[in-house]
């Protein structure tokens, strides 16, 4: 005996194209959002483009649990809204296919999606976080190294001042060299030089700039006067800026995985707001992630329109609860966070309620005759276009009026 009839890779074809496209897309559009404000940062910083690609393959695990809801909202919806547009919902449901039976496949979706994304927001999301602050430490504190821009005056350490006329292969052939170096016994050392190429050394804290047809001015306190030299070829030590070491992951709760915020909410060597906030953040997490099992409903419900209506209301409404709920969840977290409520009460009291209402709809659709979820939004939304049309009508035939011939 199939698990899975006819009917049911029918739905599953349904759903799949359109749950893959938005998913894709709700990513792309999250990190091409960022993809801006990271060149910007690493930019101003001084640090290597590539850092950006790095920097943004850490947000993927972060962005992909935001877009699995959605897309597994938009997927069913529209599956289910190409059903119902066609009038195949009603064949299926004559057959003895009730909404019930009709909801195998999109659960078989939520279930496995939901443990993607428990695996995800538990696991994987904690050490990809940790890499992405990772990665900015280092672009703040130097430690990948500063990008030296050609025709300005550039700091390397506290010490030595290098600008740079033109800058060729990457940055690997350098021309047009100026270096200004002063030590702490009041020596001084001014470099020129037609072209440069930096080298690495065994020690990774110090590289070597060699330099090619230049002039070198060397002077001290004990000088009376400079000493100058033309040179072929010389090498500059470079000494790199020391730099501190980045904190150990665990420094905020969202760097935590779901056991470690179980054991930090109840370590008793830490403070009530301490363990509050690792409290707050693990039932944050368990909430966004059963949610996903009330999404096959809430799609359901959306999905189909009232007779003869082609309104794609339902498909607004559902992205408009997603993130209302959403953003209500994020609230609570940071209010239980402060201690000032329980986490517990905070989080998944707006649950129940969320799962109340779209338990309403789904049994007004499904178990009452003729019942229509959204179907007095339905009337009212097209009696305000109505409304709106009759009143451009207007406007239209009144500055018609006003137009005399001349």
């Amino acid at each position: 005996m199939r698990v899975l009839t006819l009917t049911d890779r029918y739905i599953a074809r349904l759903i799949a194209f359109p749950l893959l496209a938005t998913l894709v897309i709700a990513a792309m559009l999250l990190l091409l959002e960022k993809m801006l404000r990271l060149f910007d940062f690493v930019v101003q910083q001084g640090g290597p483009v590539s850092v950006v690609w790095k920097m943004l393959a850490n947000l993927i695990p972060e962005y992909l649990s935001l877009g699995i809801p959605i897309g597994l909202t938009l997927g069913i919806l529209l599956a289910f809204r190409r059903l119902a547009l066609s009038s195949e919902l009603d064949v299926l449901r004559a057959t003895g296919n009730g909404y019930g039976r009709l909801l195998r496949v999109p659960y078989i979706y939520a279930i496995m999606l939901a443990v993607t994304n428990l695996a995800i927001v538990g696991f994987i999301q904690p050490y990809s976080r940790y890499a992405y602050e990772g990665l900015r430490y280092e672009l703040r504190s130097g430690a990948l190294g500063a990008s030296i821009k050609v025709g300005e005056f550039t700091k390397l350490g506290k010490s030595m001042t290098m600008r740079i006329e033109d800058s060729r292969n990457s940055g690997r052939d350098l021309s047009g060299i100026f270096v200004m170096s002063s030590g702490k016994d009041g020596k001084t050392l001014a470099v020129t030089a037609e072209h440069g190429t930096f080298m690495a050394t065994d020690d990774p804290d110090t590289i070597i700039f060699r330099l090619r047809n230049g002039t070198l001015v060397h002077d001290a306190p004990g000088f009376k006067t400079p000493r100058v030299l033309s040179f072929v070829g010389h090498d500059l030590p470079i000494d790199l800026p020391k730099v501190d070491s980045f904190r150990t992951r665990g420094g905020r709760d969202e760097e935590l995985t779901i056991p470690e915020l179980v054991r930090s909410g109840g370590d008793g060597r830490l403070t009530g707001k301490e363990r509050a906030q690792s409290r707050a953040e693990f039932h944050f997490r368990l909430v966004e992630v059963a949610t996903m099992l009330l999404l096959p409903l809430l799609a359901v419900s959306l999905a189909v329109p009232p007779k003869r209506s082609s309104s794609s209301l339902g498909i607004f409404l559902s992205i408009v609860m997603l993130v209302t709920y959403h953003k209500i969840n994020e609230y609570a977290e940071g209010v239980a966070a402060l201690g000032k409520v329980e986490p517990v009460l905070a989080l998944w009291i707006p649950f129940l309620g969320f799962a109340w209402l779209i338990v309403w709809m789904y049994r007004t659709l499904a178990h009452t005759p003729g019942g229509q979820p959204i179907g007095a939004l339905e009337r009212a939304a097209d009696k305000a276009l109505a409304a709106i049309k009759r009143w451009l009508a207007r406007r239209r035939r009144h500055g018609t009026n006003l137009v005399q011939p001349v």
